[in-house]
């Protein structure tokens, strides 16, 4: 026996009926709402998420049906992988994706191709058109991210700047502490041998004085 093929319908995964491979086969035990969403891989401090496409009823971290990108929110900015068809394909046969991935999926400009491949479904334009519109979109977006990376490795280097000159105002304020202990040393040890010299000048003057005295009485 062949093994069921599956395909989605409004976010539901269903088989094809053994006896009519293009005849949708609403089986019970393979009917169920596919969803988009991220699975926690890692360890405790940094995790990092595959996206990937599952069963709705599925664990959060079981089976899963396909990976089409990750999540790395431990860089700044976040890191995203993504297979960018594979995502547009499983978001217009109808899986649901949870808030944080529609939000990735909108940053990634998934969500405004589909909604540009409805326009053209509808005649509002072209593919071409369609194609024009999201190439402006991505080129803006791309700018935008360049200039926050400019922005944020200006920041960084700013911050070292200032890092830079906090250190060597400390190292500035220990030397001259250093050297204002020195100056107190020496200081100290120049009076010290200045009272002390000060306390031998009289017992040198007095055995100079009793030496002379002694010299007419020993002639």
């Amino acid at each position: 026996m062949q093994s069921p093929k599956y395909l989605v319908f409004g976010g539901k995964i269903t088989t094809f009926a053994p006896e009519n491979p293009y005849k949708p086969h609403f089986n019970r035990h393979f009917l169920m709402a596919t969803k988009i969403r991220l699975q926690r891989h890692g360890r405790k401090n940094y995790a990092f998420y595959p996206i990937v496409i599952a069963d709705s009823r599925a664990p959060r971290d079981g089976r899963f049906i396909e990976r089409i990108g990750s999540y790395n929110p431990n860089t700044n900015p976040a890191t995203v992988t993504l297979n960018f068809e594979r995502a547009l394909y499983w978001v217009n046969v109808g899986a649901q994706p949870t808030d944080t991935v529609r939000n990735i999926l909108s940053q990634e400009g998934v969500l405004l191709m589909k909604h540009l491949q409805g326009g053209v479904k509808k005649g509002a334009f072209d593919e071409a058109e369609a194609q024009r519109r999201f190439d402006a979109w991505k080129a803006e977006k791309q700018a935008a991210v360049d200039a926050q990376r400019t922005s944020m490795a200006d920041k960084r280097e700013l911050a070292a700047k200032e890092r830079l000159a906090e250190e060597q105002a400390k190292n500035k304020a220990k030397a001259e502490i250093v050297a204002k202990k020195k100056a107190e040393i020496a200081a100290a040890k120049a009076e010290a041998e200045a009272a002390a010299a000060a306390a031998e000048a009289p017992a040198a003057e007095e055995e100079a004085a009793a030496e002379t005295a002694e010299a007419p009485a020993a002639e």
